[in-house]
């Protein structure tokens, strides 16, 4: 397994949720922290194809409602934690070389689960 394949992977998810802030008036795309060794390297040359760490789909006034993380370069094992904000409750992928994407147990985190995430975290914070 590549390092740089689990990065791609979690680029292609920071793309799918910028995707569906651009689809949504009531979701905004928000980077929330970089990779430690980019910012180490005062933001010079980096090598992987993103330098975001964490990023959230928020509401219209910058409330996260869905934050997504990704371990760093340094961490042995490697995975993306799906947190929906203010809650207890939170999900763990991992990456998997044969489906080249990340995967909770064996089904993958696909654009159309993110999609319904997120749509149901915001139909629930509309209500509450």
């Amino acid at each position: 397994m590549s390092e740089k394949n689990i990065y791609e992977a979690w680029n292609r998810l920071l793309e799918n949720m910028k995707d569906y802030a651009s689809k949504n008036n009531h979701a905004v795309f928000e980077k929330e922290a970089a990779f430690p060794d980019y910012i180490y390297r005062l933001q010079k040359d980096y090598q992987l194809p993103t330098n975001i760490m964490s990023a959230s789909l928020s509401d219209t006034k910058g409330n996260p409602i869905l934050m997504l993380s990704v371990s760093p370069r340094h961490s042995v094992l490697k995975s993306v934690t799906l947190h929906p904000y203010e809650t207890h409750v939170y999900r763990k992928l991992k990456y998997s070389a044969s489906k080249d994407a990340f995967v909770e147990k064996e089904r993958e985190f696909s654009k159309d689960m993110l999609f319904k995430l997120a749509d149901n975290l915001f139909n629930y914070t509309s209500h509450t």
